[in-house]
């Protein structure tokens, strides 16, 4: 069925004035500004968030709790996770999404425009919450970023106003912000896409944010509700999870990884699409198995409903129902193992150019086939139940939530950076930048795996002295990859200030969004495109194939 776009909201942007960088401060409903916006910020906050995590390895780069306080480094710890995952994570994801999606399918804006600029807003609000939790009595929370009762219901200064009330209020209003885009992104993707641009015909960037939005809608509400339930009994003494009042903790547990299972599948889906949208650029190959690696990011959106128990092995679960959930948590490999195969096909046998895109791509994927090997390792009963709550989890985390998702972030940001800005970024300092990243990434968490075997407990300030040797490295690692943002930094912002012009498409892609100018005007298109053949290196490509005889 063809959908024809329509403006639902009935907002236009017609008379909208040219774009100047006060645009970017002021309440645009251009979904291409709003993209920019939550990039920006969201890095800002990745900078915050790499700060603390800098702290945090400073005060293990020695056994003695020698640096900070304990405290400082329980709420600093806390807040490292929540900074990380609710103001960069999801929002910079969000906001690539924002950017990209309509001018993949070809229409002029995302469904509800205004409905777009608010939930961007709601992100600083967030951010604001979780930095004034510094600055009240007892300072921020300190009970980790999943909150788990009865620490989290814990109130030693007796203030109504505490940290960890600002954290629920912060981690709601998050909440709400993303169900209002996923709402948005649905809509928009169901009803918006251009003529002859059928289900099939998408790119699978799309099909990967539709897929992790549709996860958004049916899970993010569970956390969104556990969140202000908790926040009730903290402030007005309900017993939704306080034990001593007839709660029941365990039941937070379920309302939190009910979603948070599921939202490390929110975060890798889109990097999934990036991945399939630069591989076939800079291989210079048709991508292998376009239908199969579509259906596969619906199939993990399915699966990841039912898998939250996998966190919960040592929470008193009964045996059979572990043994249920070790089997759906292995099962989501299998959409993901094709996915990872249809990459490997694609740049099999390809006239590969190492660009920093690529790089950033392909460094992504060798890392995130780590993460997935030692994440069946933790889906395995037996193994989850010796090294839960240990640096071994911690490592494979951060292998999936930086060595993938904030890798391929990279990749997007310097592949579409052309598109963005109509300028082209120094090639010299993005390889530097890979490098330095790719380094600091694997010696600042590789370290960690043997950490948890060796029973290394996560959230501690203080160790045993034999394990010194590896949190040396990891630390060192930390600070080299605190340090691989700098020529990052320097290098978008000169290159968007003064950088060479960027011609019509630098890539030579085959997509929408490489057939408007760049940036691409307010509305996008002149005219909606009608769309009669397959998208970039989804079919059989003979431009793409001469494409690559010329070079």
């Amino acid at each position: 069925m063809t959908n024809i776009p329509i403006d639902i909201t009935g907002d236009s942007h017609h008379h909208e004035p040219p774009q100047t960088w006060r645009t970017y401060f002021s309440f645009s409903t251009d979904h291409k500004v709003i993209g920019i916006q939550y990039l920006v910020t969201s890095f800002i906050f990745f900078l915050v968030g790499g700060i603390f995590a800098m702290i945090l390895r400073g005060e293990l780069i020695t056994p003695e709790a020698d640096l900070i306080d304990r405290t400082v480094y329980n709420g600093m710890f806390t807040m490292h996770g929540t900074v990380m995952l609710f103001l960069w994570t999801f929002p910079s994801l969000v906001g690539m999404a924002n950017y990209l999606v309509p001018l993949m399918i070809g229409a002029r804006d995302m469904a509800f425009p205004r409905l777009n600029a608010v939930a961007f807003w709601m992100v600083p609000v967030v951010g604001i919450l979780l930095m004034a939790s510094f600055f009240v009595p007892g300072g921020p929370a300190q009970s980790g970023w999943w909150a788990y009762p009865p620490v989290s219901t814990q109130n030693p200064t007796g203030n109504l106003i505490n940290g960890q009330v600002l954290w629920l209020l912060a981690v709601a209003i998050s909440g709400v912000s993303s169900i209002m885009g996923a709402v948005n992104f649905v809509t928009t993707i169901v009803k918006m896409r251009s003529p002859g641009m059928g289900y099939f015909r998408m790119p699978l960037f799309v099909w990967a944010v539709f897929s992790a939005q549709i996860i958004q809608l049916f899970g993010l509400p569970a956390l969104t509700a556990g969140a202000v339930m908790l926040l009730l009994d903290i402030t007005v003494g309900t017993a939704f999870f306080d034990p001593t009042k007839g709660g029941n903790p365990v039941m937070f547990q379920h309302y939190f990884w009910f979603y948070s299972h599921p939202a490390v599948y929110v975060i890798i889906l889109p990097i999934f699409g990036i991945f399939s949208e630069i591989f076939p650029v800079y291989s210079r190959k048709p991508l292998f198995g376009y239908k199969v690696v579509a259906i596969s990011s619906m199939l993990i959106a399915v699966v990841s409903g039912i898998v939250w128990v996998h966190h919960m092995y040592v929470s008193g679960t009964p045996a059979w129902l572990r043994l249920f959930f070790m089997v759906t948590t292995m099962f989501v490999s299998i959409p993901t193992g094709i996915k990872v195969f249809a990459w490997v096909a694609t740049i099999w046998g390809g006239k590969i150019r190492l660009t920093t895109p690529m790089l950033f791509a392909l460094g992504g994927l060798v890392m995130f086939v780590f993460a997935g090997i030692t994440g069946i390792m933790l889906s395995s009963v037996p193994v989850d139940v010796h090294v839960n709550n240990t640096y071994f989890v911690v490592g494979h985390f951060h292998y999936v939530l930086y060595g993938t998702v904030t890798m391929g972030m990279y990749a997007a940001i310097y592949h579409w950076f052309p598109k963005m800005t109509g300028r082209m970024f120094h090639e010299g300092w993005g390889k530097i930048h890979f490098w330095l990243a790719f380094i600091g990434t694997n010696l600042n968490f590789l370290p960690m795996h043997p950490l948890g075997l060796q029973g290394m407990l996560r959230r501690a300030a203080s160790y045993s002295p034999e394990l010194i040797g590896w949190n040396i490295v990891a630390s060192l690692g930390s600070f080299l990859l605190g340090m691989s943002t700098l020529p990052f930094i320097f290098n978008m912002l000169i290159s968007w200030i003064d950088g060479e012009k960027a011609p019509a498409n630098p890539w030579r892609a085959i997509g929408l969004e490489w057939t408007v100018s760049s940036p691409p005007p307010v509305e996008n298109f002149e005219e909606i495109p009608v769309i009669t053949c397959e998208p970039y290196g989804y079919g059989k490509s003979e431009d793409l194939i001469a494409s690559a005889e010329h070079e």
